[in-house]
């Protein structure tokens, strides 16, 4: 499926692999996962894997089946992003936000390595490379290839419930640590569109972000209070460092 060019105009030409028109697209199905997740082995730094997801794509369950199964790996942050753009197919997501559509569009505008462009399923690794998000076996070639951090998160309990954080390494230009929190499942029964009928389980799902503080490289410390982590539905937080504007990210890390 495509939306006409003038909805895209806003945001420039996007390369979508396999199409012969700028638009926002479903991903073709991929074999759906099935039995374990692949086995991703990451040698340095966790690794974040952004799924931009919807209720109304009916190429996104098997996507979202992987994404659990991924998410069970420690050294993977898996993230999953309700964009909001499919809610005209007769079925408005109930976890969608536009700050997902937003950053992903960001992400085209920008221009991702693999697979170009906005469409569902769609699997972003480290804010550097694009994939059909049900597409198992390209999971783990590509963390091995755009996994590798350019700086580091550190965690540690402090006091009063809250954490410190240490973060290091060479900054390429301006970063800004962000505080993601998530809820580790949510089971929707969808009511109608593409997917009316279905029962799908998602993981991880966004909540909020919000940005706790810059970074330019180097050593700096950085302090999370208790009540920075009670976001209304989350159970789970994530810190994301990455470059402004839907930029590359340069590490990644579970806070709790």
């Amino acid at each position: 499926m495509t939306i006409s060019r003038p909805l895209l105009a806003a945001f420039g030409a996007v390369a979508v692999l396999g199409a012969a028109s700028l638009g926002l697209s479903q991903g073709a199905p991929s074999a759906a996962p099935g039995g374990k997740a692949p086995a991703v082995a990451v040698a340095g730094e966790p690794v974040l894997l952004e799924l931009f997801t919807s209720q109304g794509c009916s190429s996104c369950p098997p996507a979202d089946a992987l994404a659990e199964k991924l998410s069970a790996n420690p050294d993977l942050v898996v993230i999953a992003r309700p964009v909001t753009y499919w809610d005209r197919l007769g079925w408005k997501d109930t976890l969608a936000q536009e700050s997902n559509t937003s950053l992903q569009q960001n992400y085209a505008r920008r221009g991702l390595d693999g697979r170009n462009g906005v469409y569902t399923p769609q699997l972003v690794v480290n804010g550097s490379y694009g994939l059909v998000g049900s597409n198992a076996s390209e999971v783990a070639p590509s963390v091995k290839q755009y996994g590798k951090s350019d700086a580091a998160i550190r965690v540690t309990a402090g006091t009063g419930g809250g954490y410190a954080v240490n973060l290091s390494g060479t900054g390429a230009g301006k970063a800004e640590l962000v505080l993601v929190g998530v809820t580790r499942k949510v089971a929707v029964s969808i009511g109608s569109g593409e997917n009316g009928g279905r029962k799908v389980t998602y993981s991880n799902v966004l909540r909020s972000e919000r940005k706790v503080s810059d970074w330019a490289g180097g050593k700096a410390s950085v302090t999370l209070a208790a009540s920075q982590l009670k976001v209304a539905g989350a159970d789970r937080y994530a810190l994301v460092l990455r470059q402004p504007g839907g930029g590359k990210v340069l590490a990644a890390r579970w806070v709790s």
